[in-house]
């Protein structure tokens, strides 16, 4: 073998090294899911961002993946959180739409079916030790909480952080106005009493992160964290608050919670958070180094549906509760080192229920076959598989419970208008008269998806409590 040839073989190597890992079957890798809450596409500087500090997902996206077509499956919380867990459209589960509004509330009659198959659940099985740190928002009643949905260990807040007293709409919701718990497995341990506790959630989530990956190193773990981060109210730590121009012992009283809930948030605030949501990542991925454990952990981080006021969704059309692009497209980075290979991007289409049966293969179990699970396996994307497209034939855009859109290749039909995402992706040219033949097909799959999400039979219960009550006692 000549020099040149033996230098092509050696190449061919690495390719296939980094595209079948070779302790992905040696170990059990570690799972990491860091769920921001209504971030935007652009707010973090690997997405674009030029307003926000965000130099660990730098490192990520630099060390990792980036994905540019990673979608949730809801552009609101609850839904899109059962979709992740479950690895199903939040229809087909029944959470697509709460007792009485899009998610749901405090002292909710719905939330996750404990007879669902969550990802938790399918890792316990293989030996994996779980745990859940931050917002849940599947439920408040015990039935509901992480603890009966396959995690070992629970520290968070039951439902969205802007379900307090002060919100003013909450007057009117009867069933918002108690105070905001914070729960340990099932335990209320204290409660949440104003901006400054507010903006310590982030830091409270990531030290339970930290401390349950150090007691659990010797053992597979999978973690979810659910920030509370960057929902309305937004405020965070001091240090973060000084580097975004704001005093944080400057007044804040009604007035300006009022303010802030009715769009105005300064641009200082939604950055505070974002670049606590950055520290967060930093002190995981260290972590992670420092315990030698980065080589066996892939670690994903996006949000769960686009931004609200204040965040930035550029360069997409729309937001957080939109079945435009900015409602359900994602920021999202994929970090494993030796295995994702650095510096990397993937424009495939993939979805937050992906990560069910990609895990579960990793993890060296399976996705359950006695139910219909609509994500599908994206290792051979995460690792660059020669050749590896996506897996879905379509991606369908619920807003609770309408279906409106259908994405298929670089094609999206939204209300009988037709966008090619690859040369569009603001979706602001309507091309359906010039592609009758891919609005014809795009059609087809909208109503392939309404007989089967549109059929009963196919639709799995939501868990239901008739007589919910209170976690604490609304406040007089």
């Amino acid at each position: 073998m000549n020099l040149r040839s033996l230098q092509s073989f050696l190449a061919i190597l690495s390719i296939a090294f980094l595209a079948f890992p070779s302790h992905v079957n040696a170990n059990k890798p570690n799972f990491v899911i860091i769920f921001i809450d209504d971030l935007g596409f652009g707010d973090i500087e690997p997405f674009g961002s030029v307003l926000n500090d965000t130099p660990h997902l730098n490192r990520m996206a630099a060390e990792g993946m980036k994905l540019t077509s990673f979608y949730s499956a809801a552009p609101v919380c609850t839904p899109s959180r059962a979709a992740l867990l479950t690895g199903s459209y939040p229809k087909r589960v029944g959470l697509d739409f709460g007792s009485w509004r899009g998610v749901v509330f405090p002292r909710d009659k719905e939330g996750l079916n404990p007879d669902e198959i969550t990802i938790a659940e399918i890792l316990k099985e293989e030996g994996y030790a779980t745990a859940c740190f931050g917002k849940w928002h599947l439920g408040d009643q015990p039935e509901f909480l992480p603890s009966k949905q396959g995690f070992d260990e629970y520290f968070g807040i039951p439902y969205s952080n802007d379900m307090w007293p002060p919100h003013p709409p909450a007057q009117n919701w009867e069933v918002a106005v108690c105070p905001l718990p914070l729960i340990r497995q099932e335990e209320i341990v204290d409660t949440v009493d104003s901006m400054e506790e507010q903006g310590d959630l982030c830091r409270l989530f990531t030290e339970e992160t930290v401390s349950f990956i150090r007691r659990n190193q010797d053992k597979p773990f999978f973690v979810y964290l659910p920030h509370a981060f960057v929902h309305h109210p937004r405020y965070a730590r001091p240090e973060f608050l000084e580097k975004a121009g704001i005093d944080p012992d400057g007044p804040l009283d009604n007035e300006r919670l009022i303010g802030d809930h009715r769009g105005y948030l300064t641009a200082q605030r939604t950055r505070a958070q974002i670049e606590e949501v950055d520290w967060s990542v930093g002190e995981i991925l260290d972590t992670l180094r420092e315990l030698d454990l980065d080589d066996n952990t892939l670690v994903i981080f996006t949000s769960d549906n686009g931004g609200a006021s204040g965040c930035l969704n550029t360069p997409l059309r729309g937001g957080k509760g939109s079945t435009w692009e900015g409602g359900m497209r994602e920021p999202a980075i994929a970090w494993w080192p030796g295995s994702i290979r650095p510096d990397s991007v993937c424009e495939e289409i993939a979805t937050t229920m992906d990560l069910l049966p990609t895990f579960a293969k990793l993890a060296g179990g399976k996705t359950p076959t006695d139910r219909k699970i609509d994500g599908k396996d994206i290792a051979p994307l995460l690792f660059a598989q020669p050749g590896a497209k996506t897996p879905h034939e379509a991606f369908y855009y619920y807003r609770e419970r309408e279906l409106q859109a259908v994405r298929s290749g670089p094609w999206k039909l939204r209300a009988g208008a037709l966008y090619n995402l690859e040369s569009d992706i603001g979706e602001t040219l309507d091309v359906a008269k010039q592609n009758p033949k891919v609005v014809e097909r795009l059609n087809a799959l909208l109503d392939a998806c309404r007989a089967d999400l549109g059929n009963p039979a196919n639709i799995r219960p939501e868990g239901y409590n008739p007589n919910p009550v209170h976690l604490l006692p609304p406040v007089e």
